[in-house]
């Protein structure tokens, strides 16, 4: 088992030193607070919205506000401009609403003085709700309804990566987890006998019993034989939880396990290359997905060489974040060989007394990539062309009957070089575009068949809201 402790978040003096010019955003968040997962229909909570509002408005006012520490260049500070913002999320009844809870603490309202059109006849029209600002949300397909389901690894659909997480409950690891933990689980049982049953409260759901408790302990004024919920209890709750859910979304021997990390690293390139290559379009990217992201992206990156606490899950409206920077002047728009990449994750709600932190990545010790290294390094394990994703997963039916061949008996005809090279972001909804970078980069788009989507077992999750305890959870 991973020895888990609680991430510590130093507070930096600044995110960029004072040279640089931040360019482009991408950031990955996990929805607020919700109800458990045992109690379906699972919704965002009023505390999940008030976080993720708050996580919005940090970012606001580190990046976007006039005057603010790391204000992207160009961007509009007070009345959004549609082009510059890309968002997407599940249509989950978790996911959905936290997307635009963090876009509503992005770009508040703008008052009665901004939020006014004046017509050609002279009549003034008032924006309602003091100025609310619309900003659109893409929907994708992968993970819809995902909050509200145990088995997050079948929304999206890769056979092979099912497979490998299931291959996890086969494995001596999990076997001497499930003998050993036998005996603390059921003395767990009149804590979450109304809902649990006895023959499910063990290591083999280790999640929906530490979300069904983390909730407990969010929201509930009384809990069952709540005296035995000690610290160290809970600790160990949560520790057997992060254990089980990173082996479900990751494996280093068997990489197809994190296919959700896979396409996420596509995606991630694919949105900051339009940056790139847009001289500064639409410098902000923001998706909202689920904690098997995070620990699948983890595991892909060798986050957890920069730190062992990246083996938990990650807390409740968590994010990862890509700053696109320069050294350079930022206008005209730096070359490719002038920008830089800093990755910084923080766990749970952003504020100013707990902002994010830079780590390096892919096993590097330096917090800060080149462009170049940067692709390099996600393209290592990235996978966004539809061909490669049918082919790493096995998979021939539904959108992977067009890329079927008949000529070898392959399954797949999207090797590295023999699809159009296109952009989709079609497959399972999470399968992003393969970043056609070789327009930048001169070299061919590298896709690599590793990755494993996340989690198979996991029937309910609710990374510990608890403020104190930052493993990522999630």
């Amino acid at each position: 088992m991973h020895p888990q402790t609680l991430l510590s978040l130093t507070l930096l003096p600044s995110l960029s030193t004072a040279a640089e010019t931040v360019l482009g955003l991408y950031i990955f968040s996990r929805h607020g607070d919700r109800t458990s997962k045992s109690t379906p229909p699972t919704v965002l909570t009023e505390l999940g919205y008030s976080e993720i509002f708050s996580s919005g408005t940090w970012f606001r006012d580190q990046y976007i506000a006039n005057g603010s520490t790391s204000q992207i260049h160009g961007i509009e500070p007070d009345i959004v401009k549609q082009s510059q913002i890309a968002a997407s999320a599940p249509l989950d009844d978790v996911l959905m609403p936290s997307c635009l809870g963090f876009l509503q603490g992005l770009y508040p309202p703008v008052g009665p003085t901004l939020g006014q059109q004046t017509l050609r006849n002279g009549t003034v029209v008032q924006v309602p709700l003091n100025g609310y600002q619309i900003i659109p949300v893409g929907t994708v397909t992968s993970g819809t309804g995902s909050e509200d389901s145990a088995w997050l690894q079948g929304s999206g659909n890769c056979a092979n990566a099912i497979v490998s997480s299931n291959n996890y409950f086969a494995s001596p690891e999990y076997t001497m987890l499930e003998n050993s933990t036998m005996g603390f689980y059921t003395s767990l049982q009149p804590v979450v006998n109304s809902t649990i049953p006895a023959n499910q409260t063990n290591f083999k759901n280790a999640y929906a019993v530490f979300d069904y408790i983390n909730v407990a302990e969010i929201h509930n004024t009384t809990i069952p034989s709540s005296s035995i919920l000690t610290n160290d209890t809970l600790l160990q709750i949560r520790t057997l939880a992060d254990t089980h859910e990173y082996n479900l979304a990751y494996n280093a021997s068997d990489p197809i396990r994190a296919m959700t990390g896979a396409t996420l690293a596509a995606q991630i390139v694919q949105a900051l290359n339009t940056t790139v290559a847009g001289a500064g379009k639409t410098p902000i990217n923001i998706q909202f997905g689920a904690y098997g992201g995070f620990q699948s992206f983890f595991g892909l990156a060798n986050l957890t060489q920069a730190n062992p606490d990246f083996y938990g899950v990650p807390d409740y409206a968590s994010t990862m974040t890509f700053e696109l920077f320069t050294n350079a002047a930022p206008s005209p728009f730096p070359a490719p060989e002038d920008l830089g990449v800093r990755f910084l994750f923080h766990n749970g709600t952003t504020g100013n007394n707990s902002v994010p932190v830079a780590y390096p990545l892919f096993g590097q010790s330096n917090t800060t990539l080149s462009w170049f290294d940067f692709v390099s390094g996600m393209n290592k394990f990235a996978v966004g062309r539809q061909s490669a994703w049918c082919e790493a997963c096995g998979n021939s039916t539904g959108v992977c009957a067009s890329t079927t061949t008949s000529a070898s008996g392959s399954s797949a005809s999207g090797g590295s070089g023999s699809s159009s090279g296109g952009i989709s972001k079609a497959v399972a909804g999470v399968i992003g575009a393969i970043v056609t970078l070789a327009v930048i980069l001169g070299v061919e788009a590298i896709i690599m068949m590793i990755a494993g989507l996340r989690v198979v077992r996991k029937n309910k999750l609710a990374a510990g809201a608890r403020q104190g305890n930052i493993a990522p959870k999630a």
